[in-house]
């Protein structure tokens, strides 16, 4: 029961902030990442977290996560990552997003000309009230952007 839309993309460079010592993305960096993509997908619909919460009350918090990683990320690497809204609720939005390496001759892969998928992951955001931390609707005008997306959607029985 699933309905994906057309993916946002949003490009970032591996930074020597976000290795280990051998020059390889940290496992946990991943999930950063990810959450700036969706900040960004957010903002592609119009909406700033910080204006969200001020005007409606309504934040976003992670719920529950899975990432499977397939192939390391290093420095100075160019990621694309996406987010695909794969179900949403009224209170809930479930993301399908990836990382993937870009082809280019500048970073540490070398001269590869495909673009690698590094890590899948499953990610659940809740509406709740920023006071209370309690499940709130996603705000109309949101909730109604994301039904509207390009792409398929669907939206789960409450």
């Amino acid at each position: 029961m699933s309905a994906a839309s057309s993916p946002f993309n949003w490009k970032i460079r591996v930074y020597y902030e976000d290795t280990d010592t051998g020059g390889v993305v940290f496992y946990a960096n991943y999930l950063k990442f990810f959450e700036r993509a969706r900040t960004e997908w957010l903002r592609s619909f119009g909406f700033q977290q910080q204006h969200l919460a001020e005007t409606t009350g309504a934040i976003f918090v992670v719920k529950s996560t899975s990432v499977d990683y397939l192939s390391p990320a290093r420095l100075d690497d160019e990621l694309k990552l996406t987010v695909v809204v794969e179900k949403f609720r009224n209170a809930s939005i479930e993301f399908v997003q990836e990382a993937w390496r870009l082809p280019s001759g500048n970073g540490a892969a070398g001269n590869n000309q495909e673009a690698t998928l590094l890590a899948r992951g499953r990610i659940t955001v809740v509406c709740v009230d920023a006071a209370s931390f309690r499940p709130q609707q996603i705000p109309a005008e949101l909730l109604s952007r994301i039904k509207t997306a390009p792409g398929p959607t669907r939206q789960d029985a409450p």
